[in-house]
């Protein structure tokens, strides 16, 4: 992996490198009186907003369709939507699977600190080279202003005790991820009347720590917390504290306060079809439970060898039959070339965007891997043996197609292949 690649680290990578966010992790354990997580606007970009939140089985599906439309992703974090470590067991694992799949992808957290000492020696072990601790105060009585309670140890405390032991964690976790040489990036939200004077202090204790960039992240009104009849700072404001924090830490000025779902390059407008897939894992239970997208589907998708039967393995087809209603009837629409075999996971993903304008996929056979990246997609998919007239007729007017079922090809015993197209 290439380090110089992180566009939140690296002036230079941020406008030609990406990243995605994975929202396993909706627990916080701290109250920020800034926060709400539970208002969400597709065009507004803050932490701790997501369109869905998923299980790790569910963001790796997610993560094959985000490979497969974004060719510039550099960068997988889990950045919330609550906190990384109020979620522990879902963010361990989330990690420990992208990077087997993904060796080269460069890993990363974001978190409050408040939990994250005792995870430092799996974060080196999973290579993740980049955290960003949020530290909005170093003085207690400042942090009791910003904070209504912090939970540590299964107790939640009152803002300024628990104040004491966010900033004793935070700073411990920060010493051990440098003496491990893992990179780390402070965020401080900047919020008018509150912390604005302490912008350079918190700058100041964060140098003596040898951090290596400081972002001063401007506070955005959240509707329904308790800080939003704050006005948002203005960019003089902050280019004056930046100016000040700069004489003890670096800083990174292209901020775009990434939301927890954000994918893409920082600053791109979300993707709408990539939220939808969230949002269609989010409801895929990873069980083969069939989830539906809202986009139109009119189209039927079909595997077959002749154009008569639905006798053809996907894994097989070199093309797809596409078949809808016209004027009343059953028609062939078109025929799809499939992607080229040898992609791995990815053709299956690049398939579920090809269909995506078809409801379902009929075929004889079907592996375990490319049902679910369509069933995500919002495609049923539906192994069977019959005609396709009357497969598609029942798939377009909502009828069962249970008597069409595929059976076991070699259930009476012969040593064939198992086409599906009887015996000869």
């Amino acid at each position: 992996m290439n380090l110089e690649h992180h566009p939140c680290f690296s002036v230079a990578a941020h406008r030609t490198h990406g990243r995605v966010h994975l929202p396993v992790a909706p627990r916080c354990n701290i109250q920020c009186k800034f926060c709400n997580r539970k208002f969400d606007c597709v065009n507004e970009s803050r932490p701790g907003v997501t369109s869905g939140i998923v299980t790790p089985d569910q963001a790796m599906l997610y993560l094959e369709t985000v490979f497969a439309r974004k060719k510039n992703i550099s960068v997988v974090g889990i950045a919330g939507p609550g906190d990384p470590f109020a979620n522990p067991k879902e963010t361990i694992e989330t990690l420990e699977r992208v990077r087997a799949a993904y060796p080269e992808i460069i890993l990363c957290v974001a978190t409050n600190g408040l939990n994250l000492l005792p995870y430092l020696d799996d974060l080196v072990r999973l290579q993740v080279s980049h955290v960003t601790v949020t530290v909005n105060a170093v003085d207690p009585s400042i942090g009791a202003r910003i904070y209504s309670w912090v939970r540590y140890n299964r107790r939640v405390l009152p803002a300024e005790n628990g104040v004491r032991i966010l900033l004793q964690n935070q700073t411990a976790a920060i010493e051990g991820l440098k003496s491990r040489g893992v990179a780390v990036k402070i965020n401080s939200i900047v919020i008018p009347g509150i912390n604005e004077q302490h912008i350079e202090t918190i700058a100041e204790h964060m140098g003596k720590l040898n951090v290596d960039i400081l972002n001063c992240v401007p506070y955005y009104p959240s509707k329904g917390s308790a800080f939003e009849h704050l006005a948002e700072p203005s960019r003089d404001m902050i280019r004056t504290i930046q100016s000040k924090a700069a004489r003890f830490v670096k800083q990174m000025r292209h901020c775009t306060r990434c939301r927890a779902d954000a994918v893409g390059l920082l600053g791109a407008p979300p993707d709408i079809d990539l939220m939808r897939q969230l949002q269609a894992c989010e409801r895929t239970d990873t069980k083969n439970v069939v989830i539906q997208m809202s986009a139109p589907r009119p189209y039927v998708a079909v595997a077959s060898m002749e154009g008569v039967l639905v006798n053809q393995h996907l894994g097989e087809a070199a093309s797809l039959l596409i078949f809808g209603k016209e004027d009343g009837r059953i028609r062939l629409i078109e025929s799809r070339d499939t992607p080229d075999k040898g992609g791995g996971s990815q053709r299956w993903s690049q398939l579920a965007n090809m269909l995506l304008d078809c409801r379902a996929l009929l075929v004889s056979g079907v592996g375990e891997k490319p049902k679910q990246a369509l069933r995500m997609s919002g495609i049923e998919v539906h192994e069977i043996d019959g005609l396709i007239s009357d497969a598609v007729h029942a798939v377009i007017n909502g009828e069962s197609l249970r008597h069409l079922v595929r059976r076991q090809a070699t259930a009476c015993g012969a040593g064939c292949g198992g086409g599906g197209t009887g015996c000869g």
